[in-house]
């Protein structure tokens, strides 16, 4: 027999739950026992194309994306201010851009092995992201409805394909995509960010999560943000859940079909892949809140809520002990550099296992040790917002 299908103003645990999900996914890809030993779903696509790997990211902007809707429709409900509502919007983007920040410094030079510099130090980043999406694609919630949240998402995403595919590149031309060298976000990256850009990126000067590029991630928010817009329907939870499950379906034939003029690119962020993923996105929301809302069946999802109620706290602890295990080092008795990841994973999990399973058996590990993290904040009623 089905629940009775949330209000706009109740929390939905299928949005925890997916929220946790994308959190859980990303430390697992994130965090194998061995690079060079990894299952190929688990990497991201070398260039065009896509794996599941590449999913995560974007499904993350995506419930950045419904959760603002959801959360502006109760606070403007219970009669706030526009102008209150921004300055939250811009203090917490300010946090999170923050917080990526201090996920790269860390840890600041103190260890021997790292070496920091200020002047080298990567400026764009994963929550850096996520914090000027949020900043962007809130003011533009807070501006317009739902019609004006369409024409911006259409515009973000026509004017930056048109960009890649005829905007010149100096000494390549234009439209040059096929790698990172002589397409437009490296060459404003490696002008604008030069020397704050990731070191291991396709080419030097490039960044996944530069520049331009972001345009599109706003897209993917703001997709979300529509999304969000369904669930504040006065239809029953079935019916939206059938909505979303369309328009998932919808932005996915959308995706592939721009995809056969401009690929699918998680790197480049192009405006086939924002789509594409929006729509996977839209798809899978659609039976977690099915499953889990609608018809009720929770128990299953606990762990992931649990990852998805702390999300934030998770990813940046997760972030700040998986660089640490990689630089306390030391020399062992053949004089060889032994850190404490490598002698974990070799004396852990190598002698049991394959290289490859041992590899993600590494990484399940790591992905348990902070679900037990989030569980002991979970049982304590410890919830950290930023």
């Amino acid at each position: 027999m089905s629940s009775p299908a949330p209000t706009p103003s109740t929390r939905l645990v299928s949005l925890d739950a997916f929220r946790g999900a994308t959190i859980a996914g990303m430390l697992l890809v994130n965090n194998p026992g061995s690079w060079s030993t990894v299952y190929p779903p688990l990497l991201h696509a070398p260039w065009h194309g896509w794996t599941f790997t590449d999913l995560i990211f974007p499904a993350f902007l995506w419930i950045v994306g419904v959760a603002m809707t959801l959360s502006f429709a109760k606070r403007v409900e219970a009669g706030g201010d526009p102008a209150e509502l921004f300055r939250h919007v811009l203090r917490r983007s300010a946090i999170i851009f923050g917080l990526g920040l201090l996920l790269t410094a860390f840890p600041f030079g103190w260890l021997p092995a790292h070496n920091f510099s200020l002047e080298k130090m990567r400026m764009p980043g994963v929550l850096q992201r996520i914090g000027l999406c949020y900043l962007v694609a809130g003011a533009i919630c807070l501006r317009w409805r739902w019609r004006g949240q369409i024409v911006w998402t259409a515009g973000l995403l026509a004017g930056y394909a048109l960009m890649l595919k005829f905007i010149p590149v100096p000494g390549h031309g234009a439209g040059k995509i096929d790698e990172a060298t002589g397409s437009l976000p490296w060459w404003i990256d490696s002008n604008l960010l030069a020397g704050h850009t990731w070191s291991g990126a396709p080419a030097p000067g490039f960044d996944p999560e530069g520049i331009v590029s972001t345009w599109a991630a706003i897209a993917t928010t703001l997709l979300g943000a529509l999304a969000g817009a369904v669930l504040c329907g006065p239809q029953p939870g079935a019916v939206r859940a059938t909505r979303l499950f369309g328009l998932g379906a919808a932005l996915l034939l959308a995706g592939a079909l721009l995809g056969l003029w401009q690929p699918i690119n998680k790197n480049l962020w192009t405006s086939a892949f924002a789509l594409f993923m929006a729509g996977w996105s839209a798809v899978l929301f659609a039976v977690f809140y099915w499953l889990i809302d609608v018809r009720g069946w929770r128990a299953w999802a606990t762990p992931l809520v649990i990852y998805g109620m702390n999300a934030i706290v998770i990813f940046v602890g997760a972030g700040l002990v998986a660089k640490t295990m990689g630089l306390i080092a030391w020399q062992n008795a053949a004089g060889a550099k032994v850190t404490l990841k490598g002698w974990i994973y070799a004396n852990g999990f190598t002698p049991y296992l394959s290289p490859v399973n041992a590899s993600l058996a590494f990484a399940l590990a790591f992905v348990g040790a902070f679900l037990v993290f989030g569980w002991v904040l979970w049982r304590k009623r410890w919830f950290v917002k930023v």
